[in-house]
């Protein structure tokens, strides 16, 4: 229910309410008193002007204020208590609390930074200390950067508050690199733990241990930033036989990810950035999505992995991995990308097939690799997914060690393969001159016999001024090497790709913006790459 809406809604309410008394105001005025009484959240210092309230709101049924309640934004609710005390009375009982300088609409340009945050826990404090603890279902609460001793206070002091048997969604973001806060979790040991559906914890220390109670609710644990070892976590997964969600990013103190075989309904895993991870080790039976980012070092130990149907992998080596390891160990993946800033093998030829792998998007970019990568190995996975539908594919470098394909116009190899009679779209980015990516997309024009939609992008260094995103309308200048590679690639597609392209098939090539042209950049060459 909108603002206006609602405020519409009272007065004509109101205007009822008014019409009653008139004809019977001692009945009106006794229930209204009666109702008050009974409400908790109803009652505070202000109780003593009865007929002021009765007569400055709507009096509706309490179950009905609950609703309209829970259908607004925090802030609206905010606003319209201004002007209903019925509503102001009703507000302090708000399922849905987020705190974050957002909420509150402040300016951090407008404040020094102690300043800042003194104003943000001064209002927070402020409406905790007048909620009534009861009825809260989320509670999100998202500090700046600025961390000090007194936050504890303020941090413990609310969430005694608001986390109570009932609650269901809880987020603490403190927004610091550094996890200063040791989160209580004995809160979640006094009955919240059975009620709360998804907590997320960021940039503060959590250690909980064997008293920790069953967590039977929970579906989704996101941690970020957060100082926690392995066997902690594994003492706090064992307790949360519900979890369908795992979300460790950034947790620098695992070393060794145990993800216990009782979470039978996990079915989302992801872990990014734990720098001393050495191993996952997955019991859960019914893992359907993995995403990984991490060393090569980290051994990935899945058990049986019969569900899972996608993979989302970004660490050196990945492509490789996945051509020589993922049709045995993952049979059944439906969707899989792998992202890689370095490659020691290309992809090999095997026998092993995906055979139910319908989307695949492989992303080679960064430093430049050496050596060079033969582009023309990836045919390798489209031989091997017989159902395949789309195809990307991320070759963006810096500096391209490739061979060009006008240093070398002869003939262009060939890759003996069936044809394929299910994919539909390929689209390659930072596509450039190099002889082997040439000798792909060809590959794909040969032996694709459904292919509809051929997409080729020229290497870009920036956000074109078409882009809905570049609300300024210009074009950030280009490198100068990057707009020359630029320019042979599209020469490349014009010579040797569009005159093989079947009349069956959409042929798009995004080039760079027009209004770059190499004497425009030649000034910003000389001041990155020197002369």
């Amino acid at each position: 229910m909108g603002l206006q809406n609602l405020m519409r809604f009272m007065h004509m309410q109101r205007q009822r309410d008014q019409q009653r008394r008139r004809q019977d105001p001692p009945i009106g005025l006794i229930a209204s008193r009666a109702k008050r009484k009974g409400s908790p959240c109803q009652q505070d210092d202000d109780s003593q002007n009865d007929q002021l309230e009765i007569q400055s709101g709507p009096t509706l049924p309490e179950d009905i204020w609950h609703h309209i309640r829970s259908l607004m934004p925090m802030r609206d609710s905010a606003r319209v208590a201004c002007v209903s005390r019925a509503f102001l009375h009703s507000w302090r009982c708000h399922p849905n609390l987020t705190f974050s300088y957002t909420t509150f609409g402040l300016n951090t340009k407008a404040y020094g930074k102690d300043e800042l945050a003194g104003v943000f826990y001064g209002k927070v404090d402020h409406i905790l200390q007048r909620h009534s603890g009861i009825g809260v279902k989320k509670l999100k609460i998202q500090t700046g950067s600025h961390y000090s001793a007194k936050d504890s206070y303020y941090l413990n002091s609310w969430l005694q508050i608001a986390v109570t048997p009932g609650i269901e969604e809880l987020t603490l973001m403190l927004c610091t690199m550094k996890a200063k806060y040791n989160f209580p979790y004995t809160l979640l040991s006094n009955g919240s733990g059975d009620s709360i559906q998804y907590l997320h914890l960021s940039s503060c220390s959590f250690h909980p241990t064997d008293a920790l109670g069953p967590l039977r609710s929970l579906t989704r644990l996101h941690l970020n930033l957060v100082h926690i070892t392995g066997d902690e976590l594994g003492c706090f997964l064992s307790r949360s036989f519900a979890l369908e969600r795992l979300e460790v990013r950034y947790c620098d103190r695992i070393v060794c990810l145990k993800v216990p075989c009782l979470l039978q309904r996990l079915c989302y895993l992801e872990v990014f950035g734990c720098g001393r991870l050495k191993v996952i080790n997955n019991e859960a039976p019914n893992l359907t999505s993995f995403q990984f980012e991490g060393d090569t070092t980290v051994q990935l130990s899945f058990g049986e992995t019969l569900q899972m149907k996608k993979l989302n992998m970004y660490r050196s080596g990945a492509v490789f991995y996945a051509r020589a390891e993922l049709p045995s160990s993952m049979p059944n993946l439906e969707a899989l990308t792998v992202s890689s800033r370095s490659e020691v093998a290309y992809a090999p030829i095997l026998h092993s097939k995906f055979l139910h792998l319908k989307y695949l998007s492989i992303s080679l970019n960064g430093a430049p690799f050496s050596p060079a990568y033969d582009y023309l190995s990836l045919a390798s996975f489209l031989d091997a997914a017989p159902i395949l539908e789309s195809f990307h594919l991320d070759v963006f470098q810096r500096f391209m060690e490739n061979v060009s394909i006008f240093a070398s116009p002869s003939e262009l190899r060939c890759i003996q393969g069936g044809h394929h009679h299910k994919l539909k779209r390929v689209r390659i980015n930072g596509f450039c001159s190099a002889k082997s990516l040439v000798e792909l997309t060809c590959h794909v024009l040969q032996h694709v016999m459904s292919l509809e939609y051929l997409t080729l992008e020229a290497p870009q260094s920036s956000w074109k001024c078409s882009e809905p995103e570049n609300k300024s309308g210009k074009c950030f200048p280009m490198v100068r090497d990057i707009l020359m590679e630029a320019q042979s690639a599209v020469l490349a597609i014009r010579e040797y790709i569009e005159p093989k392209v079947p009349s069956t098939v959409k042929l798009r090539v995004l080039e760079p913006c027009s209004c770059h042209d190499l004497d425009s950049e030649f000034e910003l060459y000389v001041f990155l790459d020197g002369p």
